[in-house]
């Protein structure tokens, strides 16, 4: 499936307000693109992968992010950028602020998805009908509908349901991480560092399937078009509506004074014609 192709079945079907994004795992032996931004070089700050990934949505720019452009420290491990420490992994960085105590912000430490040894690499983000690269998995934000409308189009052949993991932290390890691990699609939500540091609209969510599925996910987007799950919704509306008392008085009104102007038009009628 051509990139440009699948970013035109995106924007028929589903109208995301902001570009659907091709990414890939560039790995050491591998070339990046030519014009390829890279955030530490060229704007001289080191970033977050969330803050990235709004670039790329919402100016249109391909980012190239490794070790060196990351300024999040939970990212840093998720993408095997630094090893690491008991600190971390003991919950330190979720206690008292997402989590209560100290167990559990080990629970919520381990509930990361992390690359294994091998899978790391560069996150390559671009705009998907501009990537003259094959991606590892597509990403699009969107609002609950609009991600409801992938979800159908993903289930239109397979059927059943999606499974999608929900933790309010590090959403840029369930986009990249989980998605590659698992191969499956899955609704992502935003997390808090996403909304503080990528901007991300308190509406939006977002949905991440792998390239691999493409034309599953066309096919599933035509499927469903036709078979009347569309966006926008197609809202029922012949029906008549129900007004106020005084409204309906009014028209009770006029329907009264129509049936008069009927009976007597039929009176003139029946009268014979003495001519």
């Amino acid at each position: 499936m051509d990139t440009k192709k699948l970013a035109e079945e995106l924007e028929r079907h589903v109208r995301p307000d902001t570009f659907p994004l091709a990414i890939r795992v560039v790995k050491e032996d591998e070339s990046l693109p030519e014009k390829v931004k890279r955030p530490y070089r060229d704007f001289g700050v080191q970033i977050t992968i969330c803050q990235g990934i709004t670039m790329a949505r919402r100016y249109g720019w391909t980012l190239a992010m490794g070790g060196e452009d990351m300024s999040c420290p939970i990212a840093k491990v998720a993408f095997a950028f630094e090893k690491s420490v008991p600190f971390y992994e003991e919950g330190t960085l979720a206690c008292g602020m997402y989590t209560e105590s100290m167990e559990a912000g080990k629970k919520a430490e381990e509930a990361v998805p992390r690359f294994r040894e091998g899978e790391q690499g560069t996150i390559l983000v671009g705009p998907l009908a501009r990537a003259a690269w094959e991606p590892d998995l597509v990403l699009v934000y969107g609002n609950s509908a609009q991600v409801m409308r992938l979800t159908a189009a993903a289930l239109y052949k397979r059927g059943g349901s999606l499974t999608s993991h929900f933790s309010a932290r590090a959403d840029c390890a369930e986009i990249v991480v989980r998605t590659i691990q698992t191969g499956e699609p899955q609704v992502i939500l935003p997390c808090y560092g996403d909304r503080v540091f990528g901007q991300t609209h308190d509406h939006e969510m977002a949905f991440t399937f792998p390239y691999k599925l493409a034309a599953e996910m066309v096919e599933g987007l035509a499927g469903t078009h036709r078979g009347g799950v569309r966006y926008p919704i197609p809202t029922f509306l012949t029906y008549r509506a129900k007004f106020p008392p005084t409204y309906e008085q009014l028209n009770r009104m006029w329907e009264q004074a129509e049936a008069e102007a009927r009976n007597e038009v039929e009176k003139k009628d029946g009268i014979p014609d003495i001519e």
